[in-house]
């Protein structure tokens, strides 16, 4: 369906005069358009094609200008974004300029809470019925929560919490099994397997709902629903915490949605509705592989094979999996954490080979630090993958459990610096900053491929403390066998230099190694001879090579995260008498928007072309004063 037919105009307003029928033509207009959509862009394909008969069924009982409706895991909002004003604006979608993929209270007043991270949306919505309630504020507050959130503990904390201030929050349960790989722990397992498998009573309820009904007998439904639900489900998980429990229901059966959402406007307490979705609905390639079609870039909509030009190229992700799968043939010690990444870390390697020692704990950044921070004290050798904007979430388990302990744990940092589309949420651009500050943490930074491998052959299994290696969601072209095989690294805590040049030097971290090449490069046509250092060690400094450095003329820090603490900060205190002679280059003191990874990295400055025209300015200015 063409864009140009969608008007940037609230769509849900009408809802309210349609039928089933109307409502599932809508559905498949919609489901359609986002099909077409995300398959010749980029963006959250099977997440979305799921929500779209639950969140047209929701709009309709509940309009979003009179209600608030806070989204968790905001990748499965492109319905909503659709129904509230941007539906001509979608093809825009993840674009530099254009809208977020997430729900974002700059971009829409029906955007109830900003949304990137999962599981905030109970606790948030729980704020914001608080504040209703004292602004005197109508509306419901209703969350549509799923893709594994309610796994995580702020989602359990929350619901612990609803009735002690005696909400009337309600909250839609969106089970499709899967966060972006199928949803591991007991919660999914047995839990809402439990709920979702009882046929006997979600077939008994529905005709005992309609018998009693079509006879006018009102009053007793309910109790004789109760004493049903007891003798049939016994104990149920939602209703120990004092939630009234509906469910589980077709969350594609757009008759029982509607009808179920209009009775939970009687409800006068808390309530969960669990709503069953599939994944990737309407797209048989995305129902089948559900976590392959959970982001996709461009695709042949009609068969789900990539049509942009692949070339051989490989990702940090892979080879670290990679990689640490071979060490762990050689040390038994090693095992591998991740917090519902396990196809985004590559760590998918590492559990084909060695899954009695794989450990994938749902989104729980914190279990999975502490965890390994008690493995590591009875002589594990514990390695956490998770990427730098979710292992944010852990800030104070890797301070208090594994870093005043000194434990040996080695964090891989996935997807470290800019990271594109997903935008402000996700970058991950505040980790040197974050880690910096924490005494017996170490950082590497590797530069390539080659050096990740040689890295982690350096320090997994043999360096005592914790270590971060962090890493940008980057490809190379190279060959495999050539990076699993670089040799070690006698000291990984050491610069390399790589160019020579008396007009300056640039010590590069990481992916800005590279860059810092080209700009020497670059600036050596036009007679000035800029050094290089690869500082692959950000914590501990090189002070060695920095007594050295400290001699050359003008010395520019490069780093793709944020200036404020990270690695520049750290050169400026070691180089406290010739600081005037010190430029931090990095992300300034703002959130990065959304867009390429190019169209960013120029953004903030720290293109090839934005580093050699500061570089050239600086050394202009100098020439001026002098």
């Amino acid at each position: 369906m063409e864009a140009s037919i969608w008007k940037n105009e609230p769509l849900f307003r009408e809802l309210s005069g349609m039928n089933c029928d109307g409502l599932n033509l809508m559905a498949k207009k919609i489901r359609n358009y986002i099909i077409e959509v995300v398959s010749s862009g980029n963006g959250h394909l099977a997440p979305n094609l799921g929500t779209v008969e639950l969140t047209l069924a929701l709009y309709k009982a509940f309009p979003p200008d009179k209600n608030f409706v806070v989204w968790d895991t905001g990748h499965q909002a492109y319905t909503h974004k659709i129904l509230t004003g941007r539906a001509k604006l979608l093809p825009t979608i993840r674009k530099y300029g254009g809208i977020s993929g997430y729900p974002n209270i700059q971009e829409s007043k029906y955007d109830r809470f900003g949304v990137g991270h999962a599981a905030t949306s109970i606790a948030a919505a729980m704020g914001i019925e608080t504040a209703k309630k004292i602004n005197k504020e109508k509306g419901d507050v209703i969350v549509v929560i799923g893709d594994g959130a309610m796994t995580s503990g702020i989602a359990l904390e929350a619901l612990n919490q609803i009735k002690s201030i005696s909400s009337k929050l309600k909250i839609i349960l969106n089970d499709n099994g899967m966060s972006i790989s199928p949803s591991v722990g007991q919660f999914s397992k047995s839990i809402l397997n439990k709920l979702r498998t009882t046929k006997t009573y979600r077939i008994l309820d529905n005709k005992f709902y309609d018998f009693l009904s079509k006879n006018g007998l009102k009053y007793p439904v309910e109790r004789i629903k109760l004493s049903l639900k007891k003798l049939l489900l016994s104990d149920n998980f939602f209703e120990d915490f004092g939630l009234k429990y509906i469910g589980p229901i077709d969350g594609h059966d757009m008759r029982m949605l509607t009808r179920t959402f209009e009775s939970l406007k009687k409800i006068e307490g808390p309530a969960v509705i669990h709503v069953v979705t599939q994944k990737g609905k309407g797209l048989a390639y995305a129902e089948e592989n559900p976590t392959k079609f959970h982001g996709v870039s461009m695709i042949d909509p009609n068969t789900g094979i990539s049509i942009e030009v692949k070339k051989e190229r490989h990702s940090y992700s892979e080879i670290f999996g990679k990689v640490l799968s071979l060490i762990a043939d050689e040390d038994e010690r090693i095992i591998g954490i991740t917090a519902a990444m396990e196809d985004g870390t590559g760590l998918k390697h590492f559990h084909s080979k060695h899954s009695s020692r794989f450990y994938d704990f749902g989104i729980t950044e914190e279990l999975c630090t502490t965890f390994a921070a008690g493995a590591a004290t009875r002589g594990l050798k514990p390695v956490v993958a998770i990427y730098s904007t979710f292992l944010q979430r852990a800030f104070d388990q890797i301070i208090h459990d594994v870093s005043l302990q000194n434990l040996d744990v080695v964090f891989a940092i996935d997807r470290a610096g800019v990271v594109g589309e997903d935008g402000a949420t996700h970058h991950g651009v505040f980790d040197l900053s974050y880690l910096n500050l924490i005494p017996n943490m170490k950082i590497l930074a590797p530069s390539s491929l080659s050096e990740l491998s040689s890295m982690m052959k350096s320090v997994v299994g043999r360096v005592k403390g914790p270590v971060a290696i962090r890493y940008p969601k980057e490809s190379e072209f190279t060959n495999v066998t050539d990076v699993l095989s670089a040799p070690t690294i006698e000291n990984p805590f050491t610069w390399n230099e790589l160019v020579k040049g008396k007009d300056g030097t640039i010590l590069a971290v990481g992916s800005m190694v590279k860059v810092a090449v080209e700009v020497s490069k670059l600036l050596e046509s036009d007679g000035i001879h800029i050094g290089v250092y690869n500082c692959r060690s950000v914590k501990p400094v090189d002070r060695k090579a920095l007594s050295v450095i400290s001699s050359s003329p003008r010395i520019w820090t490069l780093e793709e995260g944020v200036v404020v603490g990270g690695f520049g900060s750290s050169i400026l205190l070691n180089m406290i008498k010739s600081r005037g002679n010190v430029d931090v280059i990095g992300i300034e003191d703002y959130f990065v928007e959304h867009g390429s990874r190019k169209e960013l990295l120029e953004k903030v400055g720290l293109s090839v072309d934005k580093i050699a025209e500061r570089i050239i300015g600086a050394l202009k200015m100098k020439m001026w004063e002098g």
